[in-house]
């Protein structure tokens, strides 16, 4: 039998590979996002993507039988915690996605990785060590390094479109929903839930918030000729890679992980991003991006082998 020790490192192991994974589905998700969301509005995009990921978790709980983990206490709290991570961190950063484009945006929302280890300890009280606590710093900066140092892009997708300072302040407003829906849902998760139905809750969640927020004066539920069936599959694709895939990730490595830590391997997506713009663009990052990787995958070396 494997002693106690053994079990739960391979535990946190698992919550790592987890974390990362949901860095590559935002990673990807982010890419597939930026034309749709330039076409619909932000606001629009997601209630599409919610509305359709929300049926196939609602689908997939009950035929693997996961309502049984949740009580109410639970959906409440999950409930809340997609009203801040999606609703009010998605709307945030997708808003934020279509002025800054995907390289700038997704720098600036890795600061959900500080804030989130900084809530983990005051809520709910996780220490981290000095060596887990310096590869969140070096993550974090080398996120940041990657994007900030990389050349410059002509492509489309990194036009700024309106202004800087509000781009740039809307994707903070992201970030910390996005910390603070971790923060909720990590007691949840580490009592046991189900992840695939904690996802659903969350989503469907969000997803009759933001039909609500439709309904509201000057909104509107439609999307006018806008909506094109290549439109609606990117949608479509985005959703179960960045939302169904990526936040059940993201739940199965809360549940057995710090949600610092979780956090932070999460927002790598910065780094993956690099070699996909690469090869989606055309454009070859220069050496100072690499170098920024290079220091993220670092910190991730001192996480994991902590």
């Amino acid at each position: 039998m494997l002693a106690a020790s053994t079990i739960g490192l391979v535990i946190i192991m698992l919550a790592n590979l987890a974390a990362l994974g949901t860095a590559l589905c935002w990673a990807t998700g982010g890419l597939i996002a930026i034309g749709p969301v330039r076409a619909l509005g932000s606001i629009a995009f997601n209630r599409l993507r919610l509305c359709v990921v929300s049926c196939g978790l609602l689908v997939a709980t009950a035929l693997l039988g996961g309502w049984q983990t949740l009580d109410i206490n639970a959906v409440i709290m999950l409930a809340l915690s997609g009203a801040m991570g999606i609703v009010m961190g998605d709307l945030a950063l997708f808003w934020s996605l279509s002025r800054l484009g995907p390289r700038r945006n997704v720098v600036i929302y890795a600061a959900n990785a500080p804030l989130t280890a900084l809530l983990g300890w005051i809520v709910l009280g996780e220490a981290l060590g000095p060596w887990t606590t310096l590869g969140i710093v070096l993550v974090t900066l080398g996120v940041m390094l990657a994007v900030a140092l990389r050349s410059g892009s002509s492509h489309s997708w990194e036009a700024v479109q309106g202004s800087l300072l509000a781009g740039v302040c809307v994707c903070l407003i992201g970030a910390c929903g996005q910390a603070v829906g971790s923060i909720i849902a990590k007691p949840v998760m580490a009592a046991g839930t189900d992840p695939v139905a904690a996802a659903a809750v969350r989503v469907t969640a969000a997803a009759m918030m933001l039909a609500l927020i439709g309904l509201l004066p000057g909104q509107t539920l439609g999307f006018g000729g806008k909506l094109t069936p290549r439109i609606a599959l990117q949608v479509v694709v985005n959703g179960f890679i960045g939302i169904g895939l990526g936040m059940t990730l993201l739940l199965v490595a809360l549940a057995n992980g710090n949600a610092g830590v979780v956090a932070t391997l999460s927002a790598l997506s910065p780094v993956l991003i690099l070699p996909m713009l690469w090869l989606w663009t055309g454009q070859r990052p220069g050496l100072g991006a690499w170098v920024g990787a290079a220091v993220a995958v670092a910190g991730v070396a001192l996480i994991v082998n902590r």
